[in-house]
C-alpha cells in the first residue's frame, strides 16, 4: 500500500476510533466546514441532509450522486483535516454502483464514508447489504478509507427483535470490512450500552435527532463516535427562519447578537 496525504488522513481518522470517544461534526458546505475546523475538530463529516437542504430539496437521495459528490469535493478542498462523506445508500441499485461511488469519493480526497443498508424499499436483505459493503471495501482498501456501516434497523421499523438484528448485521458488516458501525435512531441508554458491548467494533451514534443524550454520557455507555447528522444545519436554518420572522414582524435586528463580525469572518475564511 502506498502512503501519501490521503492515507495519512485516513490513519488519523481511524485512530480516533481507538480513543476514548470523539465528536464528529457534520458540515454542509465549505464555509461551515472551515468554521468547524477552526473550532478545533480533528475530523469532519459531511451531511447528506444538510447538503440537500442547502440546495432547497429534502434529504433522501433527492440529489443524484454527481451533485452530492460535487458538494463533498468542495468541503474536502476547503479544510486540512480528514473528511468522511455521507454516501447515503451508495447511489445505485448494484454493489458495483456502490463501489464506483466510493471510488469517486476517494478521488475527491474523502478518507471515509457512511454507507446505509436501506433503500427506497426499506432495509436491504442482509446478504445484499454485505455485498454492497464488500464492494465499498474493495474500492477503498483497509487503511486508506474508514468505512462506516450504517444500519437502519431502528429507523426502518424492524419487526421483531431490532436489537438482535442490529447485532447480527453489525457482525456481518465488520466481517465484510467495516471499520465502524453506525446505528441511528436508538435512544435508550441501556440499549446503547448493550449495543456497544455486543458489536465487535467501534459504535457510532447520532446525537441531536431522536437522541438528545449528550456526548459525555454516550462515551460512558461505550460509544466511540458521536456524529450530529443534519443537526447543525437544522440549527443554522432555524436561525435564518427566526431572523426572517423578526425582520418581517418588527424590523429589529436582535438576531445579530453574538454573530461573528464581518471583518472577523473575512479574516478567518481568507486565511
Amino acid at each position: 500500500m502506498t502512503t501519501g496525504p490521503s492515507t495519512d488522513k485516513a490513519a488519523v481518522l481511524l485512530a480516533l476510533h481507538a480513543g476514548p470517544g470523539f465528536v464528529l461534526p457534520n458540515a454542509w458546505d465549505a464555509g461551515s466546514a472551515r468554521i468547524l475546523e477552526q473550532v478545533g475538530f480533528p475530523a469532519i463529516a459531511t451531511t447528506s441532509a444538510g447538503i440537500a437542504w442547502s440546495c432547497g430539496v429534502p434529504d433522501g437521495e433527492a440529489l443524484d450522486r454527481d451533485r452530492m459528490l460535487e458538494h463533498v469535493g468542495r468541503i474536502v478542498s476547503a479544510v486540512g483535516v480528514p473528511v468522511t462523506a455521507d454516501l447515503e445508500a451508495g447511489y445505485g441499485d448494484t454493489a458495483d454502483d456502490v463501489g464506483r461511488t466510493v471510488t469517486l469519493a476517494v478521488e475527491l480526497g474523502a478518507v471515509g464514508g457512511n454507507l446505509e443498508d436501506a433503500g427506497p424499499g426499506g432495509l436491504y436483505g442482509i446478504d445484499e447489504a454485505v455485498d454492497r459493503l464488500a464492494a465499498a471495501r474493495a474500492a477503498a482498501p483497509s487503511g486508506t478509507f474508514v468505512l462506516n456501516a450504517r444500519t437502519d434497523t431502528y429507523f426502518a421499523g424492524t419487526t421483531g427483535d431490532a436489537f438482535g438484528e442490529t447485532v447480527e448485521r453489525a457482525v456481518r458488516y465488520v466481517e465484510a470490512g467495516a471499520d465502524c458501525v453506525f446505528v441511528p435512531g436508538v435512544v435508550e441508554e441501556e440499549t446503547i450500552r448493550r449495543l456497544a458491548a455486543a458489536i465487535p467494533g467501534p459504535l457510532n451514534v447520532v446525537a441531536g435527532l431522536a437522541n438528545v443524550i449528550d456526548a459525555p454520557t454516550l462515551f460512558s455507555l461505550g460509544v466511540q463516535r458521536v456524529s450530529l447528522g443534519g443537526s447543525l444545519a437544522r440549527a443554522a436554518l432555524s436561525m435564518v427562519e427566526r431572523a426572517g420572522r423578526e425582520l418581517l414582524d418588527s424590523g429589529t435586528l436582535s438576531f445579530l447578537d453574538g454573530a461573528i463580525a464581518y471583518g472577523d469572518l473575512q479574516r478567518r475564511l481568507g486565511s
